[in-house]
């Protein structure tokens, strides 16, 4: 259980490259658009060194960490709204994501053509922003064209709806996406429910070439992508997805040791997780079952019991109580017995906020 990211951008910029990189899942890579014919799927395992420590701590024989499901979408080029390339099939696959990574082409390679010329991060985010801003045209007027005809009802639903759908049409025609709307809780509830594709938190990444990590030429590709991030109040990341798939067959230390040869900090996986957790407002608890500990992602500003209904859904329709600790103090006690004991094990009601490190163990009744 975690987020589901979908992979677009133009053809060739890398993005099959960088699902390998990510998700440790070999998938064909080809130098000529619309490679991908099938979207490609990884689920990856989150590392979690919390995690890992409290299982350590509780003897647990099965870890199970947060994932990270992973769609690699065909490429998108001009007209991709009106059925071009591989057109609408794949926007729909878009729709059922909960964070978009948009590749952008930061490298040169003359092996590889760019259907757009040079890599221009500007130029390239705007085509595939277009595409997606006419494809949810498209759906919102259908939409309002149904409304207005449905009206004659007298549907309170639908007197709500047609205004924000008049001003979502006019938002888009501006060439602005959906998550730039300004709305309130309630309506935005409403429009994400349609699923729309700008509605989406976007990434940019910024694929770059290890030519370009060893030359150090890579920075006006990054500042330009970071400009257009900014206009947008999206973040952004840079990574050379070929370099992270040769680091695949090694081992940890080897590749800690590769990276530092490069200059390269982070891994790509943890950017992804940090940026995309950040973006969908994730935190992480933990709980213990029998010799199972396992983390759940969950919204902040989860209560108790809607944390328990992640775990299963009598749970929070029985709820009782939460027993509640950090996960620092679970280690710093050594055993949720001796948590007890010190009495640093808390009992908290059905409205206590999940924060991010809790171990809870749920008490209910059904």
């Amino acid at each position: 259980m975690g987020f589901k990211c979908g992979i677009v951008g133009l053809p060739n910029v890398g993005k099959s490259t960088l699902f390998t990189a990510l998700s440790n899942f070999p998938v064909e890579r080809a130098n000529f658009p619309f490679c991908t014919i099938e979207p490609n799927k990884g689920i990856v395992p989150l590392e979690d060194r919390r995690l890992i420590q409290v299982g350590e701590i509780v003897g647990a024989q099965k870890i199970t960490p947060a994932t990270l499901t992973m769609i690699d979408i065909a490429g998108l080029i001009k007209g991709a709204s009106k059925g071009e390339g591989l057109g609408n099939r794949f926007l729909a696959n878009i729709r059922e994501m909960d964070l978009l990574l948009h590749v952008v082409r930061g490298f040169y390679s003359p092996d590889v053509p760019h259907l757009t010329g040079n890599p221009s991060p500007r130029r390239d985010i705007e085509i595939v922003e277009l595409e997606l801003i006419l494809a949810d045209l498209a759906v919102l007027e259908k939409r309002l064209d149904r409304t207005a005809k449905s009206l004659r009802g007298g549907s309170k639903e639908l007197l709500r709806e047609k205004p924000i759908l008049e001003q979502l049409v006019q938002h888009l025609n501006d060439g602005k996406p959906v998550r730039s709307f300004p709305v309130d809780t309630g309506d935005r509830e409403l429009i994400k429910s349609w699923q729309l594709l700008t509605e989406k938190p976007v990434i940019f990444v910024v694929n770059i070439g290890e030519e370009s990590l060893e030359s150090n030429d890579y920075q006006a590709v990054i500042e330009e992508t970071r400009e257009v991030a900014e206009e947008r109040e999206a973040p952004y990341l840079s990574i050379c997805a070929s370099l992270e798939v040769e680091m695949l067959s090694l081992e940890d230390g080897e590749k800690e040791f590769f990276l530092q040869e490069y200059g390269v900090k982070e891994s790509g996986l943890s950017k992804v997780t940090r940026l995309g957790y950040s973006c969908l407002d994730l935190l992480t608890f933990f709980t213990i079952k029998g010799k199972e500990t396992r983390a759940w992602p969950v919204k902040k500003g989860a209560t108790a019991r809607e944390g328990a209904g992640k775990v299963h859904s009598d749970m929070e329709r029985g709820f009782i109580a939460a027993e509640v600790i950090q996960w620092q103090e679970l280690l710093h006690a050594g055993s949720l017995a001796m948590a007890r004991e010190r009495g640093i094990l808390r009992l908290e009601g059905k409205d206590y906020l999940v924060q991010d490190g809790d171990v809870i163990s749920f008490r209910f009744n059904i």
